[in-house]
């Protein structure tokens, strides 16, 4: 069974199928990349918990920066958000964003129970 979460034409925020929650791209508010990467996290951490999951559950992130300049800034947060034992299995790379604002957006795939 497939359940959806917060659906829309476009996409669904969430989707739930076997075990496995995925969610739909994130991105965060403010001025820098450490701000927009706190507020994106955050909003992982909320929809993650609204699927009965949670951080130390995440199997996958994908990370995209809008400048790779800013991969240093962008994994202080995310190291410091990450659970210790808990890494993920992840990837990150450079990518135009839907907005030229934007400078961080993350994919997330994790487990529920």
């Amino acid at each position: 069974m497939i359940e959806r979460q917060e659906t829309a034409q476009r996409m669904s925020k969430i989707v739930k199928h076997n075990g496995t929650v995925y969610l739909c791209g994130q991105v965060g508010s403010g001025d820098t990349v450490t701000e927009q990467t706190q507020d994106c996290l955050a909003r992982v951490d909320a929809l993650l918990n609204q699927a009965g999951s949670s951080r130390d559950q995440i199997l996958q992130a994908i990370i995209w920066v809008a400048d790779m300049a800013d991969f240093a800034e962008m994994n202080a947060v995310w190291d410091a958000w990450v659970p210790a034992g808990h890494a993920p299995a992840r990837a990150c790379g450079e990518a135009k964003l839907a907005r030229p604002e934007l400078k961080v957006e993350v994919i997330v795939t994790a487990a529920y129970a």
